[in-house]
């Protein structure tokens, strides 16, 4: 074997999203749950929640966001070299979700395979591609965060039924120029301990105790960031915006606050899209993007938290340029 060359930089070069066209409201869940719908809104932050209609996979909303962020980048379908798709809710136990959407996109020479970290698995893939890209076995990828989570939801159960959402969220991540990494070290960590508190068992509903779930979230995100921070030779202040896993608002208010951060600078968008689990983060992205909250040359910090626990966090410069 030759001598290595230059260690390559990963950068994410597009997002995109795509959900249910059904919206479900907090008046709709409240009803089945004899709660009011303001007490729904006070405690998860929801107003509004994308959830799929019978008909509609999984794999199908997992491409169509991979399409739209492929032709965001200016990649073909032809040069992308590997797709990832985390989620916990894959219309099939086998076949698995990627290798349908990669099909699905067109992605005819591309590696796919599947990720399950429950809401931190679209983080964990952006590492397994920013390792591709960075040791020159990859030069792009496309990394899928979707979900349905509503169809494994009790109707009867208030701690999960006004959570929990649809959609998916996909990113390119590709080889690129500048002179500086566009996506840092990405953080991920994991304690078992917390497994009990988050359980989705085959053929059963979502289970979650949600005070202990909430106090371990604020805990693991405002530790994670600072982490990140370190890791990537940042301070708060240097971050532009920070995108946290959208679990509920009550959550990413904590740990703001905790943070000491400028609210302006968090995003939210729990009321419109509720918790998709691993797709809340690559959606995130893709509203704030539309909405002129990310701009070429921002520092941006990503961090998720989910069941198992797992959780992780990175800090990214957006709008990198594709290597030449």
């Amino acid at each position: 074997m030759g001598a290595a060359g230059p260690v390559k930089r990963a950068g994410i070069t597009a997002v995109a999203m795509a959900v249910p066209e059904r919206r479900v409201s907090n008046e709709e869940i409240a009803a089945h749950l004899d709660v009011d719908a303001d007490w729904i809104a006070k405690r998860t932050g929801t107003a509004l929640r994308p959830w799929a209609v019978e008909g509609e996979r999984l794999s199908d909303f997992a491409a169509q966001a991979a399409t739209a962020a492929l032709d965001r980048a200016g990649v073909g379908a032809g040069e992308v070299d590997l797709v990832l798709v985390a989620t916990s809710t894959a219309d099939e136990i086998t076949p698995n979700a990627a290798p349908l959407v990669a099909g699905l996109i067109g992605a005819e020479r591309a590696g796919a395979a599947d990720l399950g970290s429950a809401c931190t698995g679209w983080l964990a893939g952006l590492s397994l591609a920013c390792g591709h890209i960075e040791s020159g076995r990859a030069g792009h990828a496309v990394i899928v965060g979707a979900d349905f989570l509503s169809r494994f939801l009790d109707p009867s159960d208030r701690s999960t039924t006004p959570l929990f959402a649809d959609g998916a969220g996909a990113a390119v991540i590709s080889a690129v120029s500048g002179p500086e990494a566009a996506i840092g070290p990405v953080l991920l960590r994991a304690d078992h301990a917390g497994a009990d508190l988050i359980r989705l068992e085959r053929g059963q509903r979502i289970a979650m105790q949600g005070q202990e779930t909430f106090k371990a979230a604020v805990l693991r995100l405002s530790e994670v960031t600072r982490e990140a921070l370190e890791a990537a030779g940042c301070e708060l202040n240097d971050i532009d915006l920070f995108v946290y896993h959208q679990a509920n608002s009550r959550i990413i208010r904590s740990v703001g606050q905790r943070l000491g951060l400028d609210p302006e600078r968090v995003v939210d968008y729990v009321g419109r899209f509720g918790n998709s689990s691993t797709a809340t983060l690559p959606i995130a992205l893709s509203v704030a993007e539309a909405e002129g909250r990310l701009h070429r040359g921002d520092t941006v910090l990503l961090a998720t938290f989910g069941g198992g626990f797992t959780w992780g966090a990175t800090v990214a410069r957006w709008g990198p340029e594709l290597a030449g």
